[in-house]
């Protein structure tokens, strides 16, 4: 299966990994003409599940999170005004578990699809896939586990490995 163009990449961070408690906190977006956009993403009053260790790695406080993030339905808005048809993401189990989460509270539902990457590649692009994004990320220099940035970097992992492609 083959998509003919640079398609949209999403990305999240979450309060945690665990799949029954965790919620998404932060969610970030790179466009196929390389626009990014991200949002942190204000609690639910009934999400409390927080993991010290995740926090370690996207550095992203529950306390920023309660000041600075957006609303929860603003976000899902949002998320529908700039997506449509199918969207991408490396970490579909944890994505669209974040993502359902995060529509199911916002009281609406996603007006785009969400999809592994891996159902877009081909057998080899799949064995490349972690070697080329590491190239990606050492080119780009960029701070991981940010949802814009890892975004980012889905989107430049995938132009690195479809050569000559209209991108």
């Amino acid at each position: 299966m083959t998509t003919p163009s640079t398609p949209a990449f999403l990305d999240f961070e979450a309060s945690s990994l665990d799949l029954i408690a965790s919620y998404p906190i932060e969610v970030g977006v790179c466009l196929p003409d390389g626009n990014l956009h991200s949002w942190l993403i204000q609690p639910h009053v009934l999400w409390l599940d927080w993991s010290e260790s995740a926090e370690r790695v996207h550095g992203i406080s529950r306390k920023t999170l309660e000041k600075e993030g957006a609303p929860i339905r603003d976000v899902a808005l949002a998320l529908n005004e700039i997506l449509s048809g199918q969207v991408y993401c490396d970490a579909w189990t944890f994505d669209s578990f974040w993502m359902h989460r995060l529509f199911r509270a916002a009281r609406t539902l996603p007006e785009f699809q969400l999809e592994s990457v891996a159902m877009v590649l081909t057998t080899r692009q799949v064995q490349d896939w972690a070697a080329a994004r590491q190239k990606v990320i050492n080119e780009l220099g960029l701070p991981i586990h940010r949802a814009a940035n890892d975004a980012l970097i889905l989107q430049k992992t995938w132009q690195s490995i479809h050569p000559g492609r209209d991108n």
